[in-house]
């Protein structure tokens, strides 16, 4: 049987989640003010979102994993006897990761190189890396765990609530009307992403504790008489997410629910104080 390998881009949140299973990461960098930080490495969630809830003025953005370095990864993959490697990356749609995976993947030697397009981002993505590890203890081929992972994709759902749209919209990651823009802004917004991938506005909602109950009511709707399983993303408001929790599982009891802090390079398109519930159907 083939060496199957794993690796995923540090949107997943992987390194805050026991898989209790090997994986490579492919770090992207936060730079604070002109300095950078590697992911997780040099700067972790907790760190990320004090100084972004405390400085102000605080100057963000973020850069993706070199090619260079993707290749180097996926080389000493191939070199530790793994003949097959499946990328779980974040939506092409948030970012040039998979693309680059396809351009790192022709460099490596010794190995067939699988890039999932997760068409999410976090908990979206630590699902799949999940389900990958369990089939590879399965014992299922390469060519199996793939197009089952194709077909899971598309049972996940990731609502957001943000504090403020203004890191999305500065960093390019929503697209609205600069009209709208201001109006926007003022607003609690729940976002979503759709099946392609795509962040979207879902609904304009004028205040956060609304905008939560309204996840809940999305939620309790859509999962009428259907098993999920569920993910809870955190910034700097874990108390509120475990406050989250409780009324998910008024709805779901018995359902298995996990947490995971956004990844700072995530945070810092969404922002502090926000929150996402992630479910994925299991039937």
């Amino acid at each position: 049987m083939k060496k199957i390998g794993i690796v995923v881009c540090s949107n997943a949140g992987t390194d805050y989640f026991d898989l209790g299973y090997p994986i490579e990461v492919m770090r992207s960098s936060l730079i604070l003010d002109g300095k950078e930080y590697k992911d997780y490495i040099d700067i972790t969630a907790d760190e990320f979102y004090r100084r972004a809830s405390e400085e102000e003025n605080l100057k963000i953005s973020t850069a993706q994993c070199p090619v260079g370095v993707m290749t180097e990864i996926l080389n000493k993959m191939a070199d530790n006897g793994n003949e097959d490697i499946i990328a779980i990356v974040i939506s092409k749609e948030f970012s040039g990761i998979y693309q680059s995976v396809h351009i790192a993947s022709e460099m490596v030697n010794n190995a067939k190189v699988h890039v999932i397009d997760s068409k999410s981002v976090s908990f979206g993505q630590l699902f799949l890396v999940q389900e990958t590890i369990k089939m590879i203890k399965e014992g299922k081929n390469t060519d199996e765990i793939v197009e089952r992972l194709l077909a899971l994709r598309e049972k996940i759902e990731v609502l957001v609530v943000v504090d403020t749209l203004k890191f999305l919209v500065k960093n390019g990651r929503l697209s609205v009307a600069s009209g709208l823009i201001g109006t926007l802004l003022k607003i609690k917004p729940i976002l979503r992403i759709n099946r392609n991938g795509k962040l979207e506005t879902y609904e304009k909602i004028r205040t956060k504790k609304r905008a939560v109950e309204r996840v809940l009511e999305i939620f309790k709707t859509e999962t009428f008489n259907r098993e999920v399983e569920i993910c809870l993303c955190y910034t700097n408001n874990l108390e509120s997410v475990k406050e989250l929790e409780s009324k998910l599982l008024e709805i779901k009891p018995g359902a298995k629910v996990s947490y995971i802090p956004l990844s700072p390079v995530v945070g810092a398109h969404a922002g502090p104080g926000t929150l996402g519930l992630g479910y994925v159907y299991l039937d």
